[in-house]
């Protein structure tokens, strides 16, 4: 078939005049800075990141919801964020909540409410919401609990979930009849029509469900008019973020790499990917402007919940770090199990999300054990293995091979520089470092900021 268009007719069909094509403002963009758990959760990241927050100019939720707990100490104050980003405290920093965490908003308010009362102020002003965001129900919380119950019944077992409703949430999401904020802020008959059909669904499943659908509604609407002035496009909010002026840019992950659906310890595990890839599919943004990714981990193993755990302790070693620790799940409550630090945790979470440094938290824990070991290797069936186990019955089963280090018997709280650590401590750190290949930038040695020793 011949063509009559001339080679010009045929450019303007290609690129037609009509549709001009921008060249972004800042044509190199602005990187984001990523600040992710690198084991079980509960590493400290929310220090991390209030400690980046005060030099950054936003700060990013990407996805989970108030299943994730981060406890930031400032001027001896002591706030506890399960939906607000870190960044909240800074009031030269913009929140952003993105389209990959999911949103229960009467368990938004509550956490405004009680940071209010500890000194959080203008957090109205700093607050961004996006309208892609999934929304959880209270009925999504009942089902989160049902589901529990009957894993028990069935398998003598359930996973530990948080019952905050996030994994029906993402079900939802993934089977297409979730509901978004993008909805709430719409019409809202047609809100409530489809509300009510979800729940109609649920309780065809869950004949136990007891649901108050028109209170649930006539709540949602109130919390629909404080929550409008705060919700925008979330693509083009960081579209404009990334390729405006130059911006400090930070993403504060919830959850951890062992934690992660696709990579965790399944099914023991969250229902969102907290590793690198959740960063641009929970914002929106390309690749190409994900920069430094940080990994936090303790300089011990904790994990809230059941679930493989190699290094555990169940022993004299596991209460001290516990008690020492004072591990408790920020949002549950739970005491959190412990164990000697395993590296070959932290080398699968560097293979999956390419940590250009590490925070190792919580090193004065350690000040008063007489030897510390830490995990290097897994073998089964008496050979190394070079990756970690997906199946968990294998994981249950395998056997940690440890390095054995002199302890250093030394108060470390006080020390606010690299060479005042004992020499003990140094070789503690820099064999970790060597061994995952990836440099520790900071080394925590308590709460609050100031306890953060910056190596580089």
């Amino acid at each position: 078939m011949s063509s009559n268009r001339s080679a010009n007719d045929r450019k303007s069909f290609t690129n037609p005049p009509s549709v001009a094509l921008k060249r972004p403002r800042n044509d190199s963009g602005n990187k984001v800075t990523v600040v992710l758990g690198a084991q079980w959760g509960d590493e400290g990241k929310g220090k991390v990141v209030d400690l980046l927050a005060t030099e950054s100019d936003i700060v990013c939720r990407c996805q989970g919801g108030n299943n994730a707990g981060h406890t930031v100490v400032v001027d001896e104050k002591e706030y506890d964020f399960h939906l607000l980003p870190s960044g909240i405290i800074s009031t030269k920093c913009t929140s952003f909540i993105g389209n990959g965490v999911v949103i229960h908003l009467p368990g938004l308010f509550e956490e405004i409410d009680k940071n209010e009362k500890k000194g959080l102020k203008g957090w109205e002003k700093r607050l961004v919401i996006s309208d892609r965001a999934h929304i959880v129900f209270d009925f999504h919380q009942a089902v989160d609990g049902l589901q529990e119950v009957q894993r028990q019944a069935q398998e003598g077992k359930n996973i530990g979930t948080t019952k905050k409703g996030i994994g029906p949430t993402y079900a939802c999401k993934a089977s297409r009849t979730g509901l978004r904020i993008c909805d709430l802020m719409a019409d809202y008959n047609e809100f409530s029509t489809r509300v009510k059909n979800l729940v109609q669904q649920y309780q065809s499943m869950y004949p136990a469900l007891k649901v108050d659908a028109d209170g649930e509604l006539k709540k949602l609407k109130e919390y629909a008019e404080r929550i409008r002035p705060l919700v925008r496009d979330g693509v083009y909010f960081m579209y404009d973020a990334i390729h405006g002026p130059p911006k400090r840019i930070l993403v504060e992950g919830a959850n951890a790499a062992l934690l992660d659906i696709d990579f965790g310890t399944y099914p023991f595990v969250t229902s969102s990917n907290c590793t690198v890839g959740g960063v641009c599919t929970g914002l929106g943004i390309p690749p190409a402007y994900v920069g430094d990714v940080y990994g936090v981990s303790k300089a011990y193993t904790t994990r809230v919940g059941i679930g493989a755990f190699p290094t555990e302790q169940l022993n004299a070693v596991g209460e001290l770090l516990q008690t020492r620790g004072h591990e408790v799940g920020v949002t549950t409550g739970r005491k959190r199990r412990c164990g000697w630090l395993d590296l070959v945790i932290l080398k699968y979470a560097h293979m999956i999300n390419g940590f250009t440094a590490i925070a190792l938290t919580k090193l004065d824990i350690l000040d008063v054990l007489d030897e510390i070991k830490v995990g290097v290797a897994y073998k089964i069936n008496g050979k190394r293995v070079p990756y970690f186990p997906a199946n968990m019955e294998v994981l249950q089963k395998v056997e940690v091979e440890y390095e054995t280090f002199s302890g250093w018997k030394t108060d470390t709280s006080a020390v606010r520089n690299w060479n005042d650590l004992p020499p003990k401590a140094q070789n503690y750190i820099r064999f970790v470092e060597n061994h995952i290949g990836v440099p520790i930038k900071w080394v925590g040695v308590g709460k609050s900021r100031e306890c953060m020793i910056q190596m580089f």
